[in-house]
C-alpha cells in the first residue's frame, strides 16, 4: 500500500493519501488545505482518488473535501451522526465563525465495522466518539488513521459541542487500546514529538490513557 502524510492548511492537519499498487486507485483522509498540491501528490504517484474519507465533521478537517471534489469527483465519506449534525445550520456556522469553506454533505454515510474500498485494498471504519459524535478512525494494514481521537500523547479535546471527555476515553480504550500493540497510529495534528506512533507506546507514555 502507498501511504503518504501531508501537512495542510493553516491549521497543519495532517491529510493522509492511500493507494492500491495493482489498480491506481487512492483515497484521500482529511483534505483540509492545499487542495491542488493534495490532488498533484495523488496524480504524481500515479493514482487516482476515488474517496474523500473525514475521521470527523469540524471544519478543520474537512473545508478542503469541496475543492477536492471538484478537481477528482470523489465521493465524501463521513459518519452519519457527524454528516447530520456538521450539515445543521448549527455545524455550518461553527466553520464559518472559523473562515472555512463548508463542506457538501456526505455522498455515503457510513457505521462502526463498514469498508471503504479503494481498489483491491479497504478501510475499516471505527467509531470512535468523544471529540465529536461521529468521530471516526481508520484501520487499513495494521495502520490507524486517528483523526483528533488520539494524538501522539495526547488526546482530541472535548470542549466543542457534542464532545465528552468519558466517552472519548472510553472509545479509545475500547476500540483502540484493544488492537495489536504494533499497530502504527496516524494522528490529526502534528502535536507530539514525532508525526506517528504506536498502540503499545500510546498505551504505556500517554499520560491520557496510562490510568487504564
Amino acid at each position: 500500500m502507498i501511504l503518504k502524510q501531508l501537512k495542510v492548511g493553516f491549521m497543519e492537519v495532517f491529510c493522509y493519501l492511500l493507494g492500491c499498487e495493482a489498480t491506481g486507485k487512492a483515497v484521500v483522509i482529511d483534505p483540509a488545505g492545499d487542495e491542488k498540491h493534495i490532488v498533484e501528490t495523488v496524480h504524481d504517484s500515479g493514482l487516482e482518488i476515488v474517496g474523500i474519507v473525514n475521521t470527523h465533521g469540524h471544519p478543520d478537517h474537512t473545508c478542503g473535501n469541496a475543492k477536492v471534489t471538484a478537481l477528482t469527483e470523489a465521493k465524501i465519506y463521513m459518519h452519519s451522526l457527524d454528516d447530520r449534525f456538521f450539515g445543521s445550520p448549527e455545524g455550518r456556522s461553527m466553520g464559518q465563525q472559523m473562515g472555512f469553506a463548508p463542506s457538501p454533505p456526505a455522498d455515503v454515510t457510513v457505521e462502526h465495522g463498514d469498508t471503504i474500498p479503494f481498489g483491491k485494498k479497504a478501510l475499516e471504519v471505527i467509531h470512535t466518539p468523544g471529540h465529536t459524535p461521529g468521530g471516526i478512525c481508520l484501520l487499513v494494514e495494521g495502520n490507524l488513521f486517528t483523526g483528533d481521537t488520539l494524538f501522539v500523547g495526547a488526546v482530541g479535546r472535548t470542549d466543542f459541542p457534542g464532545g465528552s471527555l468519558k466517552t472519548l476515553l472510553r472509545s479509545i480504550k475500547e476500540r483502540i487500546l484493544t488492537l495489536p500493540d504494533e499497530t502504527v497510529i496516524w494522528p490529526g495534528h502534528d502535536y507530539g514529538p514525532k508525526p506517528f506512533s504506536t498502540v503499545a507506546h500510546e498505551r504505556t507514555h500517554n499520560p491520557y490513557l496510562t490510568d487504564f
